[in-house]
């Protein structure tokens, strides 16, 4: 006798191996493919695609892996059926147990999947298509220096060794406050312009175009800022110059008045 309650399996297609990595790494392909999909998630007359998307998510989430692979795994519980309001409640859930800025990055990437169609393709369209244009990631929001930004900021960490080195990313019209790298000798900061188009300004002087292969010298004790250009964005790697008894000191913002002066 039949059980109504059994799943019938659904085999799983997968190419991504073979279409990215074929000619680089034929086994891992072939690994991702026919094992990882073909078998193991192929095996769903057991665990649901439904579940599964959803312990491979609260798994990704729960190792820090909050990177393009996610936001896949995201899409793909999406189209097994794990509704907005469940994957808002697994996140909520998972903020305990693996750590609230695990569930906080994961939150960023499910909204986009979760979005209308129209609305996430206006809000990653034109971030994706800088990323594009750059060879650096944009990276992570810059949250722990938001409050001395206009607009919003991004920042990656090239290097954190020997010489710190940052890309830092700057949304059309964003821009950082008037601010001095203070030192007793030495110091100061270098400024590389790695893609787009923006501005850097010293007090009481005009302002210089930023464009892509433009190199900065920022002496120390000089007050200054930098941000992007009205009508585009704009990455900069920041080089910060070892000196003796270096700080930062964070001024005034830049108003939108001295900003919409620039041509």
């Amino acid at each position: 006798m039949t059980n109504p309650n059994q799943r019938v399996a659904k085999k799983i297609v997968q190419t991504a191996g073979r279409d990215r990595l074929g000619d680089f790494a034929p086994d891992f392909a072939r690994y991702n493919d026919d094992i990882l999909f073909g078998e193991v998630w192929s095996k769903n007359d057991v665990l649901s695609l439904h579940d599964r998307s959803i312990v491979t998510v609260s798994g990704l989430v729960g190792s820090g892996v909050i990177d393009s692979s996610l936001k896949y795994h995201i899409q793909s519980a999406k189209n097994n059926g794990v509704t907005k309001a469940e994957m808002a409640e697994i996140i909520t859930q998972l903020g305990f147990y693996t750590g609230w800025p695990k569930a906080w990055a994961a939150f960023n990437m499910a909204k986009e999947v979760y979005a209308e169609p129209a609305a996430a393709a206006a809000a990653v369209t034109d971030k994706e298509k800088f990323q594009q244009e750059i060879m650096f990631p944009i990276g992570e929001p810059n949250t722990a220096y938001a409050k001395y930004f206009i607009g919003q900021s991004y920042l990656y960490p090239v290097s954190t060794q020997q010489v710190a080195m940052y890309n830092v990313t700057f949304e059309p019209g964003c821009r950082n406050n008037w601010h001095i790298h203070h030192a007793k000798s030495g110091g100061g900061q270098m400024l590389i312009c790695v893609g787009g188009q923006g501005w850097y300004q010293e007090y009481g002087k005009p302002a210089v175009k930023l464009l892509p292969g433009t190199v900065v010298n920022i002496p120390a004790n000089v007050k200054h800022w930098h941000g992007a250009a009205a009508d585009s964005w704009m990455s900069h790697l920041a080089i910060e110059v070892a000196g003796e008894e270096t700080s930062n000191e964070w001024c005034e913002p830049v108003t939108d008045a001295e900003y919409k002066k620039l041509k």
